[in-house]
């Protein structure tokens, strides 16, 4: 037995299958859409061939990284379970859902569901910008069972974003109260403002808040919140016209840092 496992990953629809030692940390990945099995080390060169067997279709190229970039590199020294990268949008509901879906009938709808489909729809407009230079974290643990619904870092800066269900509703937005409908206002721009601090407080840098609103009828900001981007999931992918904060190499630097679950355990 070589110890070896393989653990499938799916990003932004592309597959990697990574080579896992039993303490978690990697030694290759096989990249199926480029047809090349990359090597840290030639030392398991047939371990890792002899693992990668059944997945491996076609031609393949087998060899060191030709230019490991520092994302890659970032991930491949994390353990699997400190990585906040494959984080779904939701995430922390998606769990909590599965293992307590609740009673089959209920007189109203789990709000945790509302809940669930407006990170989904906010995180995945902000996948989206991959493409633009643009990295998104989802569903970010903080101690006390907080949590961030999603981290944007991109040439326009860091972005802590806080996801609330809107559907078909009126918002109304007074700083700090929101206002849905017809229901109570709420002081939910200073849960958005405090994110947004912690955040700073663990990256060393401005992180600025968001409240994105999903599937709102009408949004009305009489007058603009104080720090506050507010926004739609409609036209979250306006952040991908921002610029000119952020360098590749900080970008991918501040990336490679907030990925890691232990960054985030003393804020």
């Amino acid at each position: 037995m070589s110890g070896l496992r393989v653990i499938p990953t799916w990003r932004h629809g592309q597959e990697r299958l990574y080579v896992c030692l039993e303490d978690g940390r990697n030694i290759a990945w096989y990249d199926r859409e480029a047809g090349r099995v990359n090597l840290l080390s030639d030392d398991r060169r047939q371990d890792v061939l002899e693992v990668l067997g059944p997945f491996l279709t076609g031609s393949v190229t087998v060899g060191p990284p030709p230019v490991p970039t520092p994302a890659e590199l970032a991930r491949l020294s994390l353990h699997p379970d400190d990585d906040l990268a494959p984080n779904r949008p939701g995430e922390a509901l998606q769990i909590d859902l599965d293992r307590d879906p609740g009673p089959p009938h209920r007189f109203r709808p789990d709000p945790r569901r509302k809940a669930l489909a407006a990170e989904q729809a906010v995180g995945e407009a902000l996948d989206r910008l991959d493409g633009a230079g643009w990295h998104a974290l989802h569903s970010i643990p903080l101690p006390g069972g907080d949590r961030i619904h999603h981290l944007a870092i991109g040439p326009g800066g860091l972005f802590a974003v806080h996801a609330l269900p809107a559907h078909k509703q009126r918002v109304t937005v007074a700083d700090p109260m929101v206002a849905l409908g017809r229901r109570e206002p709420r002081p939910l721009l200073r849960r958005v403002r405090a994110d947004a601090g912690r955040a700073s407080y663990a990256l060393t840098a401005e992180v600025r808040p968001v409240l994105a609103l999903a599937g709102p009828a009408e949004v009305s900001v009489p007058v603009p919140p104080r720090g506050v981007r507010v926004v739609t999931d409609a036209d979250i992918e306006d952040l991908a016209s921002l610029g000119g904060i952020l360098k590749p190499a900080d970008v991918e630097a501040l990336h490679a840092m907030a990925r890691d679950r232990h960054t985030w355990t003393r804020v």
